[in-house]
């Protein structure tokens, strides 16, 4: 008896911390969200412009929105332009060309 009685209050102590991971924050609701894409829409954002510059659009104007409020995160900025290469036109050239074979330009 006296196993069982340690085996349930080691059970429970082991059980204790999954309880605290519960959600602390209460869901958005409509309203909120409503809200949220009208302060959007009056810096300029349009869900229904380009569909191709989603991310970017929608990140400029929580940024414009975030500088309106005054509000300062400490996960960083908008970042404007491309984070790809430009090819060297050499490289352009050769690579269209037809089939290589494996050690091509080493």
């Amino acid at each position: 008896m006296k196993s069982l009685i340690q085996a349930v209050v080691v059970a429970a102590v082991l059980a204790a911390p999954l309880a605290s991971f519960a959600q602390s924050t209460q869901p958005v609701t409509r309203a909120q969200v409503r809200a949220e894409l009208v302060q959007l829409q009056n810096v300029g954002y349009n869900p229904a412009s380009d569909q191709t510059q989603y991310p970017a659009n929608i990140q400029a104007a929580e940024a414009r929105v975030d500088a309106q409020n005054g509000a300062t995160s400490g996960f960083g900025g908008v970042v404007s332009g491309s984070s790809s290469t430009p090819i060297p036109r050499a490289a352009r050239s050769a690579a269209n060309d037809g089939p290589k074979p494996i050690y091509f330009g080493q």
